[in-house]
């Protein structure tokens, strides 16, 4: 088991809030194991892929009165029959518990909670292995490209393609089935595959349906379970002066630089393939980072963009360019960006930015660093 002290530390503060942590991931990113790591002494697990849990909180008030522990996890809790009436029976009637529910979705995926949780929980969202955590696994910034995050895959000795492959069967059969009751995997696995391939480029949901032969709505419909899902994430413009700029449409990044790499058959990685992880591995940083915060991106109609922009403020941006390489990094765009948005801090993240140093371009002042230094 690898310390992971940055999660647990976003659940002590989610409770704080709420009574209720939600603890939301994909499939075998981690959930279960950081749960565990909680101090055993003050949690009781409850496995609820079990059938026995059912009976055991068929009457929650008498399960939590017989609750001698500060802390109940519920492991995979939307594998109850109803989820909702659990939790907030807990938040309301048993104020000192502290709760953590764990599952791969957001709670709007789910018709089980509909009956809403509103003020009684607040989210985490844990994703694959950070820059930050790479010394605790012992793995190289190589390795979490071509790997990917997820703690099992990570640690693989070699990157076979049967691992992935079956997650992505059971992603479906597990997850995207249960939860949205769509029946065509194909169909559905059509477009998760396309997405990877074309990760980190501007989505157009016409051309994808035309590309693939299926509707507008199934392509909207899917790529909003894959969104809830946390298996894509969909990046939007970043706009508001009306200078000639992209409004409407994202970009769409999958949730993983292994399985990015898998779906385009980067084996190995070569020189040209490690800048687009890069820019992965960051958006997943800012995710944990800034959960409250939508990273955006900035084009304008000549083409020329900023890679993150993080609005903090209401007259004040950040802007975030990722470069592999830093000596490749051309400073016209930004300065262009700063012409029409002028406050706000400039990154270049790098690999190579640590020690953190500022850089003048021109009239640009712009900190160069590494993922580490982009917190609130």
């Amino acid at each position: 088991m690898f310390p992971r002290p940055f999660w647990l530390q976003r659940i002590e503060d989610a409770w704080r809030e709420a009574p209720i942590a939600w603890l939301s991931g994909v499939r075998r990113c981690g959930k279960t194991t950081l749960a565990e790591s909680l101090d055993q002494n003050r949690i009781l697990y409850i496995n609820c892929d079990l059938p026995s849990v059912e009976d055991m909180v068929r009457d929650p008030r008498v399960f939590f009165r017989s609750c001698t522990k500060g802390i109940v996890v519920f492991d995979e809790i939307h594998q109850l029959r109803d989820p909702a009436r659990v939790l907030k029976i807990g938040a309301d009637a048993f104020p000192n518990l502290k709760i953590l529910a764990t599952g791969s979705s957001t709670l709007a995926a789910s018709k089980k909670f509909r009956d809403t949780l509103t003020g009684r929980e607040r989210m985490v969202h844990l994703v694959p292995v950070l820059w930050d955590e790479l010394p605790a696994f012992g793995v190289s910034l190589s390795q979490r490209l071509f790997l990917g995050g997820l703690p099992g895959a990570l640690l693989a000795e070699s990157k076979k393609p049967g691992p992935y492959r079956e997650w992505i069967d059971s992603f479906f059969a597990r997850d995207i089935q249960r939860l949205f009751g769509f029946r065509d995997m194909n169909r559905f696995n059509a477009l998760f595959e396309y997405i990877l391939r074309r990760s980190g480029g501007q989505f157009e949901v016409t051309k994808t349906a035309s590309a693939l032969g299926i509707t507008r709505p199934t392509v909207e419909s899917h790529l909003r379970a894959l969104e809830i899902t946390h298996a894509a994430t969909v990046v939007r413009p970043f706009h508001g002066s009306g200078r000639q700029e992209l409004v409407k449409q994202p970009k769409v990044y999958g949730f993983d630089t292994g399985f990015v790499s898998f779906a385009r058959g980067w084996d190995p990685l070569r020189s040209d393939d490690f800048g687009p992880l890069w820019e992965h591995l960051v958006l997943e940083h800012l995710r944990a980072r800034f959960p409250y915060t939508p990273a955006r991106y900035w084009r304008d109609k000549s083409g020329r963009e900023v890679d993150f922009v993080l609005a903090h403020r209401r007259d004040e941006v950040d802007a975030i360019e990722c470069k592999w390489d830093p000596g490749a990094f051309d400073s016209s765009v930004l300065q262009v960006f700063r012409s029409y948005y002028p406050k706000g801090l400039n990154y270049l993240v790098t690999p190579s930015g640590d020690p953190a140093y500022t850089q003048q371009f021109g009239s640009l002042e712009i900190r160069v660093c590494t993922p580490s230094e982009l917190h609130p």
